[in-house]
């Protein structure tokens, strides 16, 4: 494929239609497209309004907890012994993860539209939970799909979602991971069109979804641009984030797009290898096509048949990407880069030793990278990694990989 030509600004876009360059869109069943386009209406209405972004902003602050920290990650520097590496401290929000942002934005967006019940996908847990606490906060009834595979490995977060009085439907088709969770809120929004909003977790779906994930996400930059500012006086040399469906990712790289002295580097699920197909990796090892109402790169088969793919992190579990991330990976703006299982466990346990954080699998993914590349740093540059969420949904998984038992 040819390289697309350089923008004026990799801030840009989606256009009218949704696309990131070849990437994007809409592609959903008729009954939808009233819903996407009046989602879209609404979207363009209150994205600029002073009203919806204060009370966004006071929820964010007096209910999330924002700003969250950016954190020098002394124990790991000095490890390391190259490059100073920060954290961005998303795990410190409430629920524990990033997904809070995008709740707090779309559960506003539900009640503008006048939407009665909310439905949501999950893989590992934090969207779920995330869904269901805004649904609690808003008092709305909750419908989270969750796939029976993530169910057993996520039971904590299960729990935490019915506590919130959301109902959590296990999802048994296919692998039953996040795919196919998304696969079946989508089923459920067709039959129940007038009366649900689907609050989408990543920066993926039909447009306008990829724009307001991001959107909503790009808090996590947009601090993180400040706060090194204040704290270097200078901009990182590297940033580095996680990418499942790449929200979180989307979230912290936005704001750094156009300055082109930062790198910027995605992290893949490796999984157990690019050799065969259990992985995750679908800018490495996937090509160009349509799976949940948008196109982009996936795991598929010479028919076309969307893969399931394997990550020993649930979150990254997906056999596809958003969007934006698929134009800015052809681009060249944005590296993608592969983590394999077992780096990302080495990862989790040297954080958990040397700064006494225990991380997300999925953040780990992102930190085993910074551990690769930091050692041949200099050490007055800087790297900041997205530390998305909390370990504590992963323990049980770690537990078992180490042949352990809780």
């Amino acid at each position: 494929m040819n390289k697309p030509a350089t923008p004026n600004s990799f801030r840009t876009g989606p256009d009218e239609q949704g696309m990131f360059g070849i990437f994007g869109g809409r592609f959903v069943a008729e009954t939808l497209m009233p819903l996407i386009l009046d989602l879209e209406r609404q979207w363009n209405e209150v994205k600029n309004d002073p009203e919806f972004r204060a009370e966004l902003a006071d929820l964010s602050t007096h209910y999330a907890g924002r700003p969250s920290k950016l954190y020098f990650a002394e124990g790991l520097t000095r490890h390391l012994g190259g490059a100073k590496v920060y954290f961005k401290r998303e795990d410190l929000n409430h629920t524990g993860s990033h997904k809070i942002n995008n709740c707090l934005g779309q559960i506003l967006l539900a009640k503008r539209m006048g939407k009665k019940r909310i439905i949501a996908e999950t893989g590992a847990g934090q969207h779920g939970v995330a869904s269901a606490t805004v649904a609690a906060r808003f008092g709305y009834p909750c419908v989270v799909y969750m796939g029976a595979t993530d169910v057993a490995r996520q039971s904590p977060n299960v729990f935490r979602m019915k506590l919130l009085g959301a109902e959590v439907r296990p999802v048994t088709a296919g692998h039953g991971t996040l795919k196919d969770a998304m696969n079946e809120a989508l089923r459920d929004w067709v039959t129940n069109v007038e009366d649900t909003y689907y609050l989408i977790g990543t920066a993926a779906g039909p447009h306008p979804y990829p724009e307001l994930v991001r959107d909503f996400q790009s808090v996590i930059g947009s601090e993180a641009r400040a706060q090194i500012l204040e704290q270097e006086g200078r901009l990182p040399d590297t940033i580095i984030a996680a990418v499942g469906g790449g929200s979180n990712a989307i979230g912290l790289f936005h704001p750094f797009l156009d300055d082109k002295d930062v790198r910027i580097i995605g992290i893949e699920a490796g999984g157990r290898g690019l050799d065969g197909i259990e992985h995750c990796a679908s800018m490495n090892a996937g090509s160009p096509g349509v799976l949940h109402g948008n196109r982009t790169y996936l795991l598929q088969n010479a028919d076309g048949q969307i893969m399931d793919g394997h990550s020993i992190s649930a979150g990254l579990d997906y056999p596809g990407v958003g969007p934006e991330h698929s134009w800015l990976r052809d681009s060249g703006r944005v590296e993608y880069v592969p983590i394999l299982d077992n780096e990302a466990l080495e990862a989790f346990k040297l954080t958990t030793r040397v700064e006494g954080i225990i991380p997300a699998l999925e953040s780990a993914h992102a930190i085993a990278h910074a551990v690769k590349i930091v050692p041949a740093m200099d050490k007055d540059q800087i790297v900041i990694v997205n530390l998305s969420g909390r370990g504590d949904k992963d323990v049980h998984t770690v537990a078992s990989m180490l042949g352990m038992e809780i």
